[in-house]
């Protein structure tokens, strides 16, 4: 009897060591913080990974990951369609050259558009009401677009797809942030972006089929299919529980507890001291009139020091994310295969279909690497390869005749998506996500989105011209910029691995965010 009293004794001081001291005049430094949150997961490590409510999280991340399937759909789909003669010839088009460029930045232009409600539906209405209004307008400009016999139908309805895709996917981005546990909050929002290569790899694997059809459902079935990942996250959405943060900002305290319980939690109690730390930090954080109810309020993105610095890394990541050579591969990898010598549509397809698969595998070891690695050493790995990939690829293509330099010089764009995804793909939707404080959080995704949708208008409206002049040394250029990211990265880049969403808010509020994120932290 003894020895349990004294086991419990020790385990509430343990408890209370972990509360927060001296009440709200006494804030934890990060360097506590991040103590305090390991103390909390000796005593509740988490869900299992095979217990019931971690297949319903594994649910809920699938149902979300369906937003990051429509855009990896468009992009890899429209890719194989710009190839299709029978395409080409229904709308009088070219594979390359300023028309294609328009029927590719339309997209882009709808996603850009986007973000004005995307700013607005997840904190007024909540994430999940926010995914099933822009998926549900997805659909319709899918439809639009597979059905259109003239031109002007076919822009419509690809701008109102990247429209819902603008507004589903900032939704998904921070639902998932604020559902998902601390320790593991990068592989699973690695999961979500990496779902993009499932629709390419869906939308390639048809085409390889439906481009050896002589009619026009070559490429309007194609664009049918893109209605499905959108419709199985409509359908399924609203089984899946509303963010937890956004509940305590509504006044749901209680069900917001039991959901970080039933997702945290190895016991899913609603008292363990992993919820109560969590919940904790979200009553110091979260204002109940904070500007997530004032939709037209922006100014938290600049308003400090430490939002400035947040939001510095959301357009670091949102410019980077998408000028680092993969909007290159991923639309024109069918004009840069012909100019490598590859012209049979059939092979391009394959080809096509086959660098979907391997930037999938790529992106999901990033994933789960992203938690062990870190933030910063994931993308200075990654983007000093490509560096050097790119360097390869300029001078293996930058003449022909040889089969052999043709074939490598491929195989190392295949590489150079590869490294890309391992880098890339899960940090766009995770480091954005985590940096935001919730309180600006759907305001400052809808401002990634700015950022990323700005540097693909560059890419689709002036990509075909450029390739058209350039040739090979299309490679040359992205080579320097992409050595430009990785300086810029270095200097400023700050780590947020394994902490929470609030304790990273702490670590922008010190002098040098950068400085202090990369050093140990010790209480």
């Amino acid at each position: 009897m003894d020895n349990e009293k004294d086991a419990k004794t020790a385990s509430d001081t343990h408890v209370e060591d972990i509360k927060y001291r001296g009440g709200l005049g006494q804030r934890r430094t990060p360097a506590e913080q991040k103590a305090a949150l390991q103390a909390a997961l000796e005593i509740d490590p988490g869900t299992s990974r095979w217990s019931g409510r971690a297949f319903q999280l594994y649910f809920v991340t699938l149902v979300v990951c369906f937003c990051a399937g429509d855009s990896g759909f468009d992009g890899t789909v429209m890719s194989g369609v710009n190839a299709m003669k029978q395409y080409q010839t229904y709308f009088g088009m070219s594979g390359s050259g300023s028309k294609t460029g328009i029927v590719f930045g339309i997209y882009t232009v709808g996603s850009f558009c986007g973000t004005i409600p995307a700013s607005y539906l997840p904190d007024r209405f909540g994430r999940r009401f926010a995914m099933f209004a822009g998926n549900g307008l997805l659909m319709i400009g899918a439809i639009i677009t597979a059905m259109a016999d003239n031109k002007s139908k076919f822009l419509g309805g690809r701008f109102l797809t990247g429209f819902g895709s603008g507004i589903c996917g900032a939704a998904a981005k921070s639902y998932l942030a604020e559902v998902t546990p601390p320790q593991t909050r990068g592989a699973y929002l690695g999961f979500l972006n990496s779902f993009y290569y499932v629709g390419q790899m869906v939308a390639t694997g048809m085409m390889v089929s439906t481009g050896n059809f002589q009619t026009e459902w070559s490429w309007r079935l194609p664009l049918f299919v893109q209605v499905v990942p959108a419709a199985l996250n409509f359908l399924f959405i609203f089984f899946c529980p509303e963010s937890p943060r956004w509940l305590y900002t509504r006044g749901k305290k209680d069900e917001a507890r039991r959901i970080l319980a039933r997702f945290h939690s190895s016991t899913g109690d609603p008292d363990s001291p992993l919820v109560a730390l969590e919940i904790e930090e979200i009553e110091e954080k979260i204002m109940l009139d904070g500007a997530d109810k004032r939709w037209w309020d922006f100014r938290p993105l600049f308003r400090t020091r430490g939002d400035r610095a947040r939001t510095y890394m959301v357009i670091i990541i949102g410019f980077f994310g998408q000028l680092s050579g993969n909007g290159l591969i991923t639309y024109f990898l069918t004009i840069l295969l012909k100019n490598a010598g590859i012209t049979s549509q059939s092979r391009q397809l394959t080809l096509n279909f086959i660098n979907s698969i391997t930037s999938y595998i790529g992106a999901l070891f990033g994933s789960f690497m992203v938690d062990r690695l870190g933030r910063r050493k994931n993308l200075l790995i990654s983007t000093g390869m490509l560096v050097v990939i790119l360097a390869i690829i300029s001078g293996l293509l930058s003449s022909f005749g040889s089969t052999a330099r043709a074939n490598a010089g491929i195989a190392f764009i295949y590489l150079f998506m590869v490294v890309y995804s391992f880098g890339w793909t899960a940090m766009q939707a995770l480091y954005p996500a985590e940096v935001l404080s919730y309180e600006v959080r759907a305001k400052g995704l809808a401002f990634l989105g700015i950022c990323s949708q700005s540097a693909s208008l560059l890419t689709t409206f002036g990509m075909p011209s450029a390739i058209e002049a350039l040739q090979w040394k299309i490679y040359l250029v992205y080579m320097c910029w992409d050595a430009f990211e990785w300086i810029i990265i270095y200097f400023f880049l700050v780590e947020t691995k394994q902490l929470t969403l609030e304790e990273i808010t702490e670590v922008f509020e010190q002098p040098n965010p950068r400085k202090y994120s990369t050093q140990k932290l010790r209480v």
